[in-house]
């Protein structure tokens, strides 16, 4: 006879199986990633072409993300595009344990979801939506922390491709480098914007899902769409954190990509926001088909100023 003790296994299992559904997915699509977080560093390989805009205005156009990607598949070959894949699978799993075990021992279970909306009364419904969403704070900040390291040496792997070093090679010496010249803090480089991004994402979105669905869409179709556009969202007007975040955890490694002239030396994640913000180039990244270069008479300052093979574009 099945009992509680089955079912809770078998959603376990369930669990599991997307999980390994969504890291096949990351695993594939990380070719695209990898150029993205060159993009949201600054790298800018291959110049810019003139071209029109949809009014026909005159723009410069920079390569769009297959482009990009195909420019390291000519450099580095095939698996040259997987770098920085295997720390960032580990930390997936990562965060997927740790944050499991988390909310399990404060108690927040995983509610039902086959239960009926129209089941619930409304205090219901709101108890089960405060619930739900201080699990799913939980779940997101335990994994981000959890995880972190294993995303910085990630994104330091990547961004090796801008000064061709080898520091970071495997997950061991990447742990050994970022000890030695770092220190503990330097495992959690960038983690604060990326915390703010992603937990102002969830509850902003949550809330957002939570009211227009209560008094404006009943249809539960409708309702799937409602959320994911919500999320979207919320996911690009908080995306300037997300660029933040990937600069500031390469920004005062040894790396080239993250010293002068190609970085600024940032002392905090607030002066690499002030800084990319004075330069318009918080949504760096944000378009990856239709990306144009912002042509602009170059500031006079007494620091940093982006090399001509950097220049800004969004």
């Amino acid at each position: 006879m099945d009992g509680p003790f089955s079912q809770n296994e078998d959603n376990e299992v369930n669990s599991w199986i997307k999980f390994g559904m969504r890291l096949g997915v990351s695993a594939a699509l990380h070719p695209f990633e990898y150029s993205k977080t060159l993009i949201q560093l600054g790298y800018e390989p291959i110049a810019a072409i003139p071209g029109k805009s949809w009014s026909g205005k005159p723009i410069m156009k920079l390569p769009n993300i297959f482009q990009y990607t195909g420019h390291i598949k000519r450099i580095d070959g095939f698996y040259g595009c997987y770098r920085g894949l295997a720390p960032k699978l580990v930390g997936s799993v990562v965060a997927m344990v740790v944050s499991e075990r988390v909310a399990d021992k404060l108690g927040l279970i995983q509610l039902e979801e086959n239960k009926e909306d129209t089941d619930l009364s409304e205090e219901d419904e709101y108890a089960q939506f405060k619930q739900t969403l201080k699990r799913d704070i939980v779940v997101t900040v335990s994994g981000i922390i959890a995880s972190h390291p294993f995303h910085v040496i990630s994104v330091r792997m990547m961004a090796q491709f801008i000064g061709r070093e080898t520091l970071y090679r495997s997950i061991a010496g990447s742990i050994v480098e970022i000890w030695k010249t770092e220190g503990i803090s330097g495992f959690f480089a960038g983690v604060v914007p990326k915390l703010l991004a992603d937990v102002a994402c969830l509850v902003l979105s949550s809330s957002a899902i939570y009211i227009v669905n209560k008094f404006f869409i009943k249809d539960k179709m409708a309702r799937q769409y409602n959320g994911a556009l919500m999320q979207f969202s919320c996911s690009s007007l908080l995306y300037p954190l997300l660029v933040v975040s990937t600069c500031s955890t390469v920004s005062g490694s040894r790396l080239m990509a993250g010293q002068p002239p190609i970085m600024p030396a940032y002392a905090n994640w607030v002066d690499c926001w002030n800084d990319l913000q004075a330069r318009k180039e918080l949504k760096r990244g944000g378009s990856l088909i239709w990306r144009t270069q912002i042509r602009r008479t170059p500031r006079i300052s007494d620091g940093f100023v982006p090399l001509p093979s950097l220049a800004r574009y969004q």
